[in-house]
This record gives C-alpha cells, structure tokens and sequence, in this order.
C-alpha cells in the first residue's frame, strides 16, 4: 500500500480527533502529503504533536459546516477523508444541531470539494446506523433498528444521511466514494472526558476512583485497537474496482462491560468499587460486527488482540496522568516563588 499513497495529497477532515489525528500519522509514515482540518470543538492539537514534526503536514482550523475557505479549495487533492463529528454520545449531544448538520452539510461540501479534484472521497459512517439492533451480529445488509427522535438521533440519522448523499453522489457518477462503519475503537489519544466506555474504565481505574457502569453491564461491546481501524480505513480507500458498498470495521470479539470492567482492573492492579448508574436513552444491548465482508472485499483483519490494545492504552493514560501532575507541581512552586 505504501508506494500508491506516496506523494498522495490528502485531505483529512476531522484530523485532530483521536481517530484522525492516527490516520495523519499513518499517512505521513507512508509518504503522502497531508492536509488536516479540524474546528477543535472535541479535537486537539496535542494529539497532532507528531504530525507537526513532518513537513509533509499542514493544519487548517475550518468547520465543514461552512463553506469551505478558498485555501483549502484552491489546493489538489488525490483523497479525501471526512473524519468530521464528535463521536461520543456526550459530545456530540452537547450541541445536537451541530453534530447533524457536520454530517449533512460537511459532508456536502467535501464531497463537491472532492468531485471538482477528482479526488476518492472516503466517509467515516458508524455502527450507530444499526441502532439497537434485532439483527446479531450486525452485516452490511441490515437497515438497522433507529430512533429517529431521540437524543441520539442527531449523530444516528446524520450518519445514515452522509451515507446516502455519498452513495447519491456515487451512483451518479460525480465521483468514487467509500464508505465505512466503524464500530468501538480504542487507543491512546482517547479523551477522558468523552464518555466513551473504554477511557472511562481506564481513566477511572487508574486514579483510583469509583467505575462507572451503565445499567447492569450485560451490555456488549466489541473493541477495535485504533491501528487496526486505521488500516482498515486505508485499505477501503485504496479499493479499486466497482463500488463496494458500506463496509463494517471493528473487532468481531464481544464481551459485555462488565467483562470489560475485569479486564481492565486486572491490567491496571486497581483496587476500583464498581458502581451502578442508570443506562442511556437507546443505548444498544447488542453491538458486534459482522465484518466477513471487510475480509472478502479489503483482505482486511484486525490483529491486535485486547490485552495488547488496552496495556498499550493503560501506559498512555497513565502517561498523560503523570504529565498533569508534573504541570502542577510545576505551576505550585512557580506560584510561590
């Protein structure tokens, strides 16, 4: 793959976040040029701190939203990535109107960005599409079971919209789009404060606080180390031939929370209580991926076993935990000086 993505120009919206922040580095690593915008709303610079060292990369602060600036349009590109939405139910229901129209109107707008350079245009769709689902585990072929007036309904239903304005734009021949559903992913970058469930146990864990678990914790997950996804990703884009449709992207392994919640104390040697909170607003029961489709069509795999993504997870949380103490112990003795 490495020789088709060098000197690529690449545009990668939503690369601050934790998942695109990743796939700017992987891109860099391989050669290709690249373009990251991002408004910052749940995304960081800190998380591009290696990609600024490349002088292959450049960052935009622009929100997809709006009209994109004559400085990114004026520019060539070969690939597109809409990496841009929160992606974390406390995120992205912070601001519900955002996070629909970063879906609708983003999305729009890189794909006409994408049709006038000719460029493959890739969207970053999710499992959140299926809903709560009747169907387990979840293939390509199934439409999902969705509240459309729900709290969620702002991430679900824009999602399920960017789907169908890039198949719309596909289907008539203004350009070639890929689009992937992507399932529970975890890694370092991950926010403590985004509420997702593998940086809440982790972070809860490690400084010894109370965990938190979602009704009763049978709910099932499965967990995609955020390398893996990234590969993913690059080999949907990369995909030559017919349209392939959407593709799932995830780890096949399921386990309920509160096996989760083992593990992770487990690795981390917390002594944690579990405590009990009552469970979201259409929150799945159910949620792992069928991804025989991403095996057939991509080749494609994970690799990274649990233990492996969640200790290598476990040291950057822990990290980023010693650096704050660090900072202010730092800050107390400038203040007393």
């Amino acid at each position: 793959m490495t020789s088709r993505i060098r000197n690529q120009s690449v545009l990668v919206a939503g690369g601050a976040g934790f998942l695109g922040s990743h796939l700017c580095d992987r891109l860099l690593a391989e050669g290709a040029r690249v373009l990251c915008i991002d408004n910052l709303l749940t995304g960081s610079l800190d998380n591009l701190e290696r990609a600024f060292s490349h002088p292959r990369f450049e960052f935009i602060l622009a929100d997809v939203v709006k009209p994109l600036p004559g400085r990114i349009t004026r520019r060539r590109f070969d690939r597109i990535y809409n990496l841009a939405c929160a992606a974390s139910p406390p995120l992205y229901q912070a601001d519900p109107e955002h996070t629909l129209l970063t879906s609708v109107l983003g999305t729009k707008h890189l794909l006409d960005l994408s049709e006038a350079k000719a460029a493959r245009f890739l969207l970053t769709s999710t499992s959140e599409i299926y809903g709560d689902p009747h169907v387990h585990p979840q293939p390509e072929t199934y439409w999902g079971n969705v509240n459309s007036t729900g709290p969620r309904a702002c991430y679900d239903e824009g999602k399920r919209c960017a789907e169908t304005l890039s198949f719309d734009f596909d289907r008539a021949g203004r350009g070639e789009v890929r689009v992937a559903r992507i399932f529970n992913t975890y890694g370092p970058r991950l926010s403590a404060e985004d509420g997702r469930v593998v940086s809440n146990l982790v972070s809860q864990a490690l400084a010894g606080a109370d965990i938190t678990v979602f009704g009763d914790g049978s709910q099932t997950r499965s967990f995609c180390y955020v390398a893996d996804l990234v590969g993913g990703l690059m080999a949907l884009m990369e995909h030559d031939g017919p349209q392939p449709g959407p593709i799932n992207l995830g780890n096949p392994t399921e386990l309920t929370v509160r096996e989760l919640v083992e593990v992770v104390l487990e690795l981390t040697g917390s002594s944690s209580e579990v405590t009990h909170a009552p469970l979201p607003t259409d929150d799945p029961r159910r949620r792992r991926p069928d991804i025989s489709k991403a095996a057939t069509v991509l080749d494609w795999r994970p690799s990274t076993s649990l233990t492996q993504g969640l200790n290598a997870t476990i040291d950057w949380f822990d990290q980023q935990a010693r650096a704050r103490k660090i900072a202010s112990a730092a800050d107390g003795v400038a203040l007393s000086a």
